[in-house]
């Protein structure tokens, strides 16, 4: 739906029957929020903006009151599937404004545009994929969620031990209708444990494409009677939720990864040299915390080709490596934020053309005491991750630092 006017959007309104228009964002948390309104004000809307008491959405509280909009970005135009198909519902992504028009500062979604613009003036752009998990749960008699997983399967389990291979078919099929691309989806390790994996596409579309995902999950598990939950550690003693993103940079159609060795490395070595700086924008809840270092989830500033319990992966396959992965983000992630921070460690790191140290191939679960006592760990709680964010030079100096740290701030209030 790329490039359509205004005429556009509302030719678009009124062929296809569409009676509700949500206007959505996110707040610090990266939950979706939406206001919705009626097709006779969404000219006014896609001009002006529409309002909204932005101190009552956390992130957004401002001490000079400013009166905030939501300037719908028609790029990002879908009918939600979902709803009833007589009386169509929309939904598209919102920018936020001010009074004037100007862009809010902390939005963060336009601070990864920013970010975006900045990757493109030194000449390339970058793709990333995600892979993320959930557990789904049985509901009560009154559609309250229980701790009782959904089924008890494993990694990989089929049916009748998968029981969730419906409701994981139901999600794909309605995402390929609002055009973001599964890749695969399967069983996860933990009981009621689900994955399911995407295409790579622009950062900007992938971290809109997440709050679509969480959002269709969390409507078609209801839709089917169970509640979805991508909190990071649902059970205690159950592999967490993870959200691993996989990301690769381009000059062109030229993968940088497999044609510029120096480059790769050196946006790589910039993100894990910052990784306990922005740990925090990357783990938001203080259970976020209590994953790392359980199961394969990582804990230790480390990377690897092969080894699947580190921190960064750089598979080679066919002696070709076309893609690195993070692994220890989660989904309850602010997507906008999150990724901008990643690229910007990686932008440090080529700026000052650092090196990646030697990898280590040994699995967390064979590390010795002398390996462990030499290597750089993950912030271990949410307090030590706020410290590590507060005392970041790499944050206190950069032109974000107002973003980063009204991001701080709030989080820190809210533990």
């Amino acid at each position: 739906m790329s490039n359509l006017s205004v005429d556009d959007i509302i030719d678009f309104v009124e062929e296809n029957d569409v009676k509700f228009i949500r206007l959505a964002f996110c707040d610090l948390y990266g939950t979706q929020k939406n206001i919705s309104i009626m097709p006779q004000e969404l000219r006014h809307a896609l001009t002006e903006g529409v309002n909204f008491d932005s101190f009552l959405i956390s992130g957004f509280t401002d001490e000079n009151a400013l009166d905030l909009f939501l300037m719908p970005d028609p790029d990002t135009l879908h009918i939600l599937p979902w709803r009833p198909q007589s009386g169509r519902v929309i939904r598209m992504y919102c920018n936020i404004v001010q009074a004037d028009g100007t862009p809010y500062i902390y939005d963060y979604r336009n601070f990864l545009k920013n970010t975006l613009n900045e990757c493109e003036s030194l000449g390339f752009t970058t793709k990333m994929g995600l892979k993320s998990e959930f557990y789904l749960f049985k509901t009560d008699e009154n559609g309250n969620p229980t701790d009782e997983p959904f089924d008890n399967g494993g990694y990989l389990d089929v049916a009748p031990n998968d029981k969730g291979e419906n409701i994981r078919r139901e999600i794909c099929l309605t995402l390929e209708e609002m055009g973001i691309m599964p890749q695969s989806s399967h069983h996860e390790r933990g009981p009621g444990q689900n994955e399911i994996d995407f295409m790579p596409a622009d950062v900007l579309t992938t971290a809109d494409n997440l709050v679509t995902y969480k959002n269709v999950v969390e409507n078609i598990a209801a839709r089917n009677g169970v509640f979805a939950s991508f909190d990071p550690l649902p059970i205690t003693d159950a592999p967490g939720n993870g959200l691993h993103i996989k990301m690769a940079n381009y000059k062109g159609q030229n993968n940088l990864q497999d044609t510029d060795k120096e480059f790769s490395e050196a946006f790589m070595a910039g993100i894990l040299n910052r990784m306990r700086d922005i740990t925090l924008f990357l783990n938001c809840r203080k259970d976020s915390y209590n994953r790392f270092g359980m199961s394969e989830a990582p804990k230790y500033i480390t990377w690897s080709s092969q080894n699947n319990s580190r921190l960064f992966r750089v598979p080679e396959i066919n002696g070709k490596c076309d893609h690195f992965i993070l692994r220890s983000p989660d989904s309850c992630i602010n997507p906008y934020l999150a990724s901008a921070m990643i690229i910007q460690a990686g932008l440090a790191g080529v700026k000052n053309k650092e090196q990646l140290p030697p990898a280590l191939e040994v699995n967390s679960r064979f590390l010795t005491k002398e390996h462990m006592a030499d290597l750089a760990v993950l912030p271990l709680s949410i307090e030590e991750a706020i410290e590590c964010a507060k005392n970041s030079e790499f944050i206190k100096t950069s032109e974000f630092a107002p973003i980063a740290d009204r991001y701080i701030e709030t989080i820190r209030n809210y533990i």
